[in-house]
């Protein structure tokens, strides 16, 4: 589907942290903090990414996150660090748009049902057998495309297509970070994909595949 955004961590080093007084308190020891947290902080950056919709916001709402996982890791119970995390990047994206960006989070899922159809709710793009001069698109193209669409969908619907689609999480994962459950999981994958199906036929035409 839709590119990730591999943000890295130059040069290995850990985000800077304001006020960290957590080895001198031991509540949160920071190199078992680092050993299970550093792993998944690409992951961390790529939904504050997807959710605050530019790389700038991205870093300062991940910053904030880390920093409050850092001193909250005492609550920690495992084993799943990357949902722990991303639980908390998500609490934080949301205090961000609510701040910033408030429209965003005022949705109403029974529009959004009217406008979608119950159709099948995996996109993929392929070459047709037979394509004309028109219908050919590079793969750059390609993504181009499907990164608009991702980026244009209602907040609720990009942030578990993000987590599933971009991410690989299970249902059960994205439950606990949206704090959902489980069946809202999938209803919202199901629309967010009908969504996206949606815009890829009107952009591409024959170019939108139903199913992998």
């Amino acid at each position: 589907m839709a590119d990730q955004t591999h943000r890295g961590n130059p040069g290995g080093e850990t985000p800077a942290v304001p006020g960290d007084d957590s080895q001198r308190d031991g509540h949160a020891p920071r190199a078992a903090f680092e050993q299970l947290m550093l792993p998944h902080l690409d992951d961390a950056f790529n939904l504050a990414r997807w959710l605050t919709g530019n790389r700038s916001d991205a870093d300062d709402v991940v910053q904030e996150a880390y920093l409050k996982a850092l001193r909250h890791f005492a609550t920690y119970r495992g084993p799943e660090a990357r949902a722990w995390l991303l639980t908390i990047v998500r609490r934080c994206c949301f205090s961000w748009l609510k701040v910033n960006r408030a429209q965003q989070l005022t949705f109403m899922e029974d529009e959004a049902l009217a406008e979608v159809a119950g159709r099948p709710t995996v996109v993929a793009l392929h070459p047709r057998a037979a394509e004309t001069p028109e219908s050919q698109l590079s793969e750059k193209e390609r993504r181009k495309y499907l990164n608009s669409a991702v980026e244009n969908l209602p907040l609720v619907y990009r942030e578990v297509i993000v987590l599933r689609d971009l991410q690989g999480l299970s249902y059960k994962e994205i439950a606990e970070i949206a704090e959902i459950p489980i069946g809202t999981v999938m209803s919202r994958l199901a629309r967010g994909r009908d969504h996206l199906l949606k815009t890829l036929t009107q952009r591409l035409g024959g170019e939108v595949a139903h199913g992998l």
